[in-house]
């Protein structure tokens, strides 16, 4: 099926007590009991409890154990009182689901042992179906029932991102294999990123037909991209990406680091919710991205080194920003950095609620 055509499946009736909170409310930009918080990468890394369950396992091993994934979702749930679960996986997951010969490398990111770099090598991207990924459908059934009235996010990455992963072959700094074929042939460009957004597209179906209440669309690298080139060579799959879960009616998020620049162009590509780093400030970003679109975001996550006070006083600058937006959810500029202290986090949701309860 075309990411084009509307979805077969339907998303299951989300809980009553899911629909209505607080998270949820703000995703629609309508009235919340308090600002809702959740962090990005807040499934694992900064946990000691993570890192003991995942002692000795590789992490792309790790994220399709669906007792693994439940536990390691509802992690932070406990511990820190954030208003939405992100379901643990990794954005290369549908990537290595349909064959690709990947790995996640300790230190250095994910690693393609074949890049892509011809029209040849597009035949590595054959589609995603809901078999190559049975184990995201049994953990978020798991995790639905132990949620309750908690939501869950699912997520992927954007195709510019998978892109740039699949022709570089790995992590970069410069992106120059990536944009020599943007420039030098856009159109097994274009081509590369419409069967990513086909997959893309998939592997979001496949999560909110299995429950989940919302999705979030990582573009990491977009930042790299002008605004003419972010149009013309990106935002086109993201839309696709986008449009073709819109029938879902599931709030979808678009978040990307260094996108300063691109917000009303990320606007555009029509998701709910723009996610925003810490480099605008939100009332800012509101403008940029214009009306009818929830914001989410931006406390620098190295701000969570700092004292309590130093915290507590920059998480008010975010708040003080926030105020008059359609809608607002609390997040960090980008994920939990690995060393993060816990106990930060814990303070940090609890001073937001506190903060911002009606």
């Amino acid at each position: 099926m075309s990411a084009n055509e509307s979805p077969v499946g339907q998303a299951p009736t989300q809980p009553t007590a899911a629909y209505e909170s607080a998270f949820m409310k703000a995703c629609r930009r309508e009235p919340v009991p308090h600002t809702p918080v959740w962090f990005m990468r807040q499934a694992g890394r900064s946990l000691p409890e993570y890192r003991k369950v995942r002692e000795g396992i590789p992490m792309l091993e790790s994220c399709v154990r669906p007792e693994l994934v439940t536990e390691i979702t509802l992690q932070p749930v406990r511990r820190h009182n954030v208003d939405a679960a992100v379901y643990y996986s990794d954005i290369v997951v549908p990537l290595k689901a349909i064959g690709i010969d990947l790995d996640i490398k300790p230190g250095v990111g994910p690693v393609v042992e074949k890049p892509i770099r011809t029209r040849a090598d597009l035949a590595q991207l054959r589609d995603l179906t809901p078999e190559d990924v049975s184990y995201v459908t049994e953990a978020i059934g798991l995790l639905t029932r132990e949620l309750g009235a908690t939501p869950l996010i699912g997520f992927a990455g954007a195709p510019f991102t998978l892109a740039s992963y699949l022709v570089e072959g790995g992590p970069s700094r410069t992106y120059e294999n990536a944009k020599s074929m943007m420039y030098g042939d856009p159109e097994l460009w274009a081509d590369l990123l419409d069967r990513l957004a086909e997959i893309t597209a998939a592997f979001l179906k496949v999560q909110i037909e299995a429950g989940a209440s919302a999705v979030q669309l990582f573009d990491s690298w977009a930042g790299a991209l002008a605004p003419v080139d972010y149009r013309r060579s990106a935002l086109p799959a993201s839309a696709k990406v986008l449009q073709a879960v819109a029938g879902y009616g599931v709030p979808r998020i678009h978040f990307g680091v260094g996108t300063g620049e691109l917000l009303g162009l990320m606007g555009e590509a029509g998701a709910d919710v723009v996610g925003v780093d810490w480099r605008v400030p939100l009332d800012e970003a509101a403008r940029r991205v214009g009306p009818g679109k929830a914001l989410q975001g931006n406390l620098d996550p190295t701000v969570l080194f700092a004292s309590k006070e130093a915290v507590e006083a920059k998480t008010r600058e975010v708040l003080d920003s926030a105020v008059g937006l359609e809608g607002h959810v609390f997040n960090l500029g980008h994920g939990v950095m690995p060393s993060t202290d816990p106990e930060a986090l814990t303070r940090l949701v609890e001073y937001v609620h506190t903060q911002t309860a009606r």
